[in-house]
């Protein structure tokens, strides 16, 4: 008897089942327990992993952490200016830094702006070196910068030159060419602007109804293809071609000729487009702040005189998104110092190296993220470490290497070349490439990031490549080495005045041109070079490693640009002139990173290189690429573990599959604790765990895809053919139907029409192109629909094997043509066009193998871990699973145990069957409503033997009767009742399904509370004899949500009726002053009481309450009343989400109406693209709207108290601080629940707000003696996802009158076993612990999910908590 634990493990949830499975005569199987432990995602951890994006479940908060991360540095840089300051006596406490009158607004930026030429007080100067403290420019670092953001211009010597000899770009550039050179340097955005504003005004003169200002407009902004195409289509104008190696020195004649002569229409676009093209290239953020340092310079400004300058002009300017260089405010720091110290000798040169390169402009470097690179699967191992007083097991070995690694690259590529698979068309025939053929696929991949499949084919077989295809689509090639090449030749093309396109050259052509030429201008030619099998010293000293290691790990200096000293190195590598070592500079490689390390690749690609497949390959360097190539005597004499050790939080590279395997850890843990270690486990991987994030991605995009066609099919299916109830068959057909249309909707193999009345006909069937008895594949690659007369000939042969028999030679070739065309016309996959090309001779053997080797990274390591635990550890598919319940009758067993309770409630239906009856089936569900059908897999699972597998993967070869498979089909299957073969069953079925049913009624599905708070993290820093630790708290969760919120009194209006309750307070709120003294006139003749001034014979409509003598107007039965509001208000961008309604300015509020009217409503337009197409609030002024304040109307909490700019508190009328700063709080942690000594239940709601503040107090979060004074009993408290039995008045259940921890009551528990899922006060919203539903239907209420809004009933509810096994291992409240 051998115990076995099967897992089905998921995204978010673990099956698993621990069984006894007989292997002797006289031994019975039997089910041990079964459960289902489930991990709650959020909404964007589980959307972000299942499209492949990025599982950063903490991204948004980490943004946020860093604003304030930046906030604090700058404050407490602050702080330490201040305190510098104090002690040189040139501030004290008393000193006041801010401007303090309406008057003052603007006189910092005076004072800073007169600083730079004249004295100032050093009380004047402290304030001026406050605010550039504030604001200290941008530093480039290129690790951080987006590729978006352009580039920074270095081109200030050239744009002196141009300065003082009054040159334009173009004229400068051809002055360059005429002198023989061929670099043209760069230059500002703004210079070459001005060239083309001359040339436009020049230009205009000639062509006026061409260079209108409507025009420019159009293509300000735009690239040159873009602005040559509008030309074309706006004029018919044709821009000019020039081509040929003087095609640089005619570009800077026509430019030059175009600022004083008429050019011909088509030149005059070739120079509009060239030069709006270039402009645009140097645009974006660094291309303003180089225009803006450029300013500096020729102006002789310092910062603070240039913005005090644009103040001056315009007192609504915004300095908020005016950038400089961050070099730029280190020379306005050093000129001020200068001139300040000519008047004042505190302004000594240790305390302005103090000030300046110590607080100002200190600059932490990046700190190092090298401790989150995973390691080596082949070169780490487990090491025993002392960590604070404790033995340790931690992981040591080298890290992965990045993948634009030349090594990494070489690597990738020589695995997928050790992969291809050649294919001829016609006769199905395959092959793989010859090693000679792989070395020449290798070298032209050098200098691509891809190929295609069609182009691998033509460049090795050229005009022999029709009819062949390769098993991949597009080939991935070296792309580090291909951007070197790139870059290299556009040197090249400089040099040369040429157009070479590497993309359309061979490689070793185009090395051959880089390298002569680069040998005729005396660069370094080492760098075209680099060999990946050289000893470690030896490749890293090759000119191209040192020059990739250098692109990679800089991140920035000191200069202007950020990048001088890596242009310096650059240059030294590659022995080349400074413009095109800058060029180089350019080349940015991605942060991913592989999953092995330098070392174990090094190893490795020798063995890739010789032809070998990745496996043989590891196997040849000394490594175990998987369990299957371990010995028996590896495997017998493996050490185990006893327990499996918790994952270090940020181990892997996705924190929710390090989230779900902890869990899978937890689990197996528990279940070794009570039933004791498995002989084996079992374990089958939801299909989206074994994908990388690429894949899926992909595998979303195609579901979504997929559910949108079976929508539209199902609407077909009922409207035009009447099926009310659709099926998944039914669909099925229709799908493969449609895909025949390109076939004139004729039959494949018979060619025969398929009219749409016959579709879901007897006469046609689905047939499996390959039939499931010699090969298991039941996905709709393998289906086609076809005539049934047709399929019953057919039999067990393959579709090409029945079609030559049945139809001849000529038949087979229309029948080839048939299925290519459809391929070619993107019908059908590459699969199934193999399938339908497939001889019985051809069909693999390795299916499932396929599908088992879990290659990637999340299976491996889930299989890892597995296999340190149990000897064996055997991965299934959910293909095996699905076959298994068919054989054994439990495909219904989940539908079966829901059946009762759907039906009491009239939720069920008869679908009729036809031949087999009518079913009952339950409306819109399915068996991934309940949990607990991970449990009924997992028991599935448990039962799979690899014989299963075996059988499966082997289906053609049972004729043999020397097979291994004749023996399983002999001895592990069956005949069923209806002639079937199928697995023998672990008991018989009936025994079976009723065990399983026993199983999953009396399963309790355990739920992964967030109890926890805070985390304590242990904090180092450096110092000099070793490290400062201290415990830091770390929130568990957000705070307060993200909005921060301010609080403003507004007139409301409302209407209250003229009756008993209007006394004189109420009056005095009525709006109108006549209807008041009216109202009051009346009260004071009734001594002030309402309910005789205005009801009975005295009511408005008996007794009018007139408002003149002439009793001409009265006050009918309502009054409208004014009184002042309290409403929580924020700052909101203007774009299509925004609630117009909500806008408090009610000018600005008409402005956007009147906006939104202008584009018929649609806010998609109305409210995009501001910037150029401004919302304006005075255009004379220049005053445009981009934010507006929107009120909120609920109730929010305070965080701060206000103060005024010198830090003092604002208090009110009565002297009490004002609350400033409203966040909503209300993300409640818990409910507590108590009883009064008079009976009466009390709740108190505790956001994790207060949770948060009581763990930093060291209080209990939750306050068991609140209260207690006053006789106050704690009962317990509710948080999200905790467990609660409650009693069931229908059947007359009471959890209190049970034993709740005695397992054989489970299944009387279960259906009263209910989670919390929403908590606010005195509303509880609990869901079935085995039910996955998010919706609230009134007709499940009470059965799927309960509602409760008064205490009387929540206090009948008993706590509980279900352990990872889903076993109630406490009752009550419990820590």
């Amino acid at each position: 008897m051998k115990k076995i634990l099967g897992l089905d493990l998921g995204v978010a949830s673990i099956g698993w089942a621990l069984v006894n499975q007989a292997e002797n005569e006289g031994e019975k199987s039997s089910i041990i327990k079964t459960g289902v432990r489930v991990v709650p995602l959020s909404a964007n951890e589980a959307n972000n992993f299942e499209a492949g994006r990025p599982c950063e479940t903490n991204a948004e908060r980490r943004k946020y952490r860093t604003m304030r991360r930046n906030l604090q540095r700058y404050k407490l840089r602050r702080s330490n200016l201040k305190e510098i300051l104090k002690e040189a006596a040139w501030i004290d406490e008393k000193t006041i830094l801010a401007e303090q009158s309406n008057a003052s607004t603007f006189e910092t930026y005076r004072l800073r702006a007169q600083a730079a030429t004249g004295p100032v007080s050093l009380e004047e100067f402290a304030r001026i070196l406050l605010m550039i403290n504030k604001k200290r420019g941008y530093k480039s670092n290129r690790k951080a910068n987006n590729p978006e953001d352009g580039t920074a211009t270095d081109g200030m010597e050239v744009a002196k030159e141009l300065y003082a000899s009054g040159l334009t770009p173009g004229e400068y550039g051809l002055k360059i060419l005429k002198s023989g050179k061929k670099y043209i340097p760069e230059f500002f955005r703004s210079d070459l602007q001005a060239e083309l504003d001359k040339i436009w005004e020049v230009q205009k003169a000639y062509y006026p109804e061409i260079l209108t200002d409507d025009f420019k407009n159009i293509i300000a902004g735009r690239g040159k293809n873009d602005i040559s195409k509008i030309f074309l289509a706006r004029y018919g104008i044709y821009t000019a071609d020039n081509k040929g190696k003087s095609k640089n020195l005619q570009e800077y004649q026509w430019r030059v000729d175009a600022l004083a002569n008429r050019l011909e229409k088509d030149v005059l676009a070739y120079v509009i487009a060239g030069l709006s093209g270039a402009i645009r290239n140097s645009s974006g953020y660094l291309g303003e702040i180089s225009d803006r340092s450029k300013e500096l310079f020729f102006s002789k400004k310092t910062v603070g005189q240039y913005l005090y300058e644009h103040i001056k002009a315009d007192p609504h300017f915004s300095t908020k998104n005016i950038v400089f260089y961050r070099a730029d405010y280190i020379d306005e720091f050093e000129k001020l110092w200068e001139e300040q110290s000519k008047h004042h000798p505190e302004l000594t040169p240790e305390l302005k190296k103090k000030i300046k390169e110590e607080i100002i402009f200190y600059q932490r470097r990046l700190k190092s993220q090298k401790g989150l690179i995973s390691f080596c699967e082949f070169e780490s191992k487990q090491v025993k470490v002392i960590i604070d007083g404790k033995e340790k097991s931690v992981l040591r070995g080298p890290r992965v290497a990045p993948r634009s690694s030349l090594i990494f690259q070489e690597f990738k590529k020589w695995q997928i070349l050790n992969n291809l698979e050649l294919t001829d068309k016609e006769t199905g025939e395959q092959w793989e490439l010859s090693i000679e053929e792989k070395k020449l696929l290798s070298d032209e991949l050098n200098t691509r990031d891809k190929m295609t499949a069609a182009d691998a084919i033509k460049f090795l077989y050229n005009k022999q490549s029709g009819g062949k295809t390769l098993n991949y689509k597009t080939l991935e090639g070296n792309t580090t080495y291909a951007a070197f090449l790139r870059k290299f030749m556009e040197i090249v093309n400089i040099l040369e005045s040429t157009e070479y396109d590497i993309n359309k050259m061979r490689s070793e052509d185009a090395l051959l041109l880089i390298r002569n030429i680069f040998e005729k201008n005396k660069f370094n030619t080492d760098i075209l070079n680099f060999d990946p099998l050289l000893s470690k010293e030896e490749l890293e000293q090759q000119a191209l490693f040192k020059l990739w290691h250098l692109l990679y790990s800089f991140e920035g200096d000191d200069s202007r640009t950020g990048d001088e000293s890596l242009v310096k190195h650059i240059q030294e590598i590659c022995n080349m002139p400074k413009q095109f070592a800058r060029m180089i500079s350019t080349i940015s490689f991605t942060d991913d990173y592989g999953s092995l390390s330098n070392k174990a690749m090094r190893n490795i690609l020798p063995y890739l290189i010789e032809g070998n497949k990745y496996s043989v390959a590891c196997s040849l360097a000394g490594y175990n690429h998987s369990k299957h190539s371990m010995t028996k005597e590896q495997i017998e004499n493996k050490e185990l573990v006893n327990r499996l050790e918790i994952l270090p939080k940020g181990s892997l590279r996705n924190p929710v599959v390090e989230k779900i395997l902890n869990q899978m850890i937890n689990v197996i843990n528990a279940l070794g604790d009570e039933y004791g270690k498995p002989d084996e486990i079992h374990v089958e991987f939801a299909r989206k765990l074994k994908m990388d994030q690429k894949s899926r991605e992909n595998h979303t995009e195609r579901i979504n895809k997929n559910e949108k066609n079976n929508a539209r099919i199902r609407q077909i299916l009922t409207e035009k053919f009447g099926i009310q109830n659709v099926r998944s068959s039914d669909i099925l057909r229709y799908k493969l139907w449609e895909e025949l249309k390109d076939n004139g909707y004729k039959a494949l193999y018979s060619n025969k029409y398929i009219p749409a009345e016959k579709i879901f006909s007897n006469e046609t069937d689905i047939d499996h192109i390959i039939p499931q008895a010699v090969y298991f594949d039941d996905s709709f690659k393998n289906k086609t629909l076809e005539y049934k007369d047709i399929n019953l000939k057919k039999g067990k042969s393959t579709a090409r094997d029945f079609v030559e028999s049945e139809f001849g030679p000529e038949g087979l070739e229309e029948y080839i043509g048939r299925v290519n065309s459809l391929f070619e016309n993107d019908v059908n996959s590459r699969t199934k066009r193999k399938y339908l090309l497939m001889r019985s001779s051809e069909i693999p053997d390795d299916f499932l193998n396929r599908d088992l080797s879990n290659s990637q990274y999340i299976a491996k390591k889930a299989t890892e871990i597995l296999e340190s635990y149990v000897k064996t550890v055997m991965p299934t598919t959910g293909s095996i699973t699905a076959r298994l319940r068919e054989d054994w009758q439990l495909v219904n067993v989940m539908k079966e145990i829901n059946l009762p309770k759907y039906r009491e409630v009239g939720l069920t239906y008869k679908e009729d069957r036809g031949e087999s009856g009518e079913v009952e089936k339950i409306e819109d569900w399915s068996k991934r409503d309940d949990h607990r059908h991970h449990a009924m897999d997992a028991i599935t699972i448990a039962f799979t033997k690899l014989s299963h597998i075996q059988y499966l993967n082997n289906l053609n070869a049972r004729s043999d009767k020397s097979s291994s498979v004749y023996g399983i089909e002999k001895y592990e299957t069956i005949l069923n009742a209806n002639g079937k073969r199928i697995f023998t069953p672990p008991m018989p079925l009936n025994e079976l399904r009723a065990e399983f049913r026993n199983q999953l009624n009396s399963a309790l599905v355990s739920v992964k509370a967030k109890n926890k708070v805070v985390t304590r993290n242990v904090n180092k820093t450096k110092k000099k004899n070793g490290y400062n630790t201290a415990i830091e708290l770390t929130p568990r969760g957000q705070i307060h949500k993200e909005q921060v919120y301010g609080v403003r009194n507004v007139y409301e209006t409302f209407y209250v009726p003229v009756g008993g309750k209007l006394d004189k307070d109420a009056i005095a709120q009525v709006a109108s002053k006549r209807e008041r003294e009216a109202l009051n006139k009346r009260l004071t003749e009734f001594e002030g009481d309402p309910k005789k001034a205005f009801t009975g014979k005295n009511a408005p409509d008996k007794n009018p309450i007139w408002l003149d003598e002439a009793h001409s107007a009265s006050i009918g039965a309502k009054v409208k009343c004014v009184r002042m509001k309290r409403v929580f208000s924020i700052r909101k961008d203007i774009d299509k989400n925004l609630s117009i309604e909500k806008v408090m300015d009610t000018r600005i509020k008409k402005i956007l109406k009147e906006r939104l009217e202008e584009f018929e409503g649609d806010a998609s337009k109305a409210f995009a693209n501001l910037d150029e197409n401004p919302i304006w609030l005075n255009k004379e002024k220049g005053i445009c709207i981009k934010k507006v304040t929107i009120q909120e109307n609920f109730d929010l909490d305070a965080i701060r108290e206000k103060h005024d700019m010198l830090g003092n508190p604002i208090l009110d009328e009565s002297g009490n601080p004002i609350a400033s700063d409203y966040v909503n709080l209300r993300n409640n942690h818990h409910v507590a629940i108590y009883q009064k000594p008079n009976g009466d239940y009390e709740e108190d709601v505790v956001s994790f707000f207060e949770a948060l503040e009581r763990v930093t107090n060291d209080d209990p979060v939750v306050d068991k003696a609140y209260n207690k004074a006053d006789g106050w009993e704690f009962l317990f408290s509710m948080k999200i996802n905790e467990m609660f039995v409650f009693p069931n008045p229908q059947t007359g259940f009471d959890p209190k009158e049970i034993d709740l921890m005695d397992e054989k009551n489970y299944s009387t528990i279960s259906p009263n076993l209910y989670r919390v899922q929403k908590l606010s006060s005195k509303y509880y919203v609990f869901r079935l612990h085995t039910d996955t539903g998010t919706q609230y239907p009134n007709e499940l209420r009470d059965i799927t999910w309960k509602r409760i809004t008064n205490l009387p009933e929540i206090a009948k509810a008993v706590k509980v908590r279900v352990d990872h096994t889903g076993k109630i291992v406490a009752v009550g409240e419990y820590d």
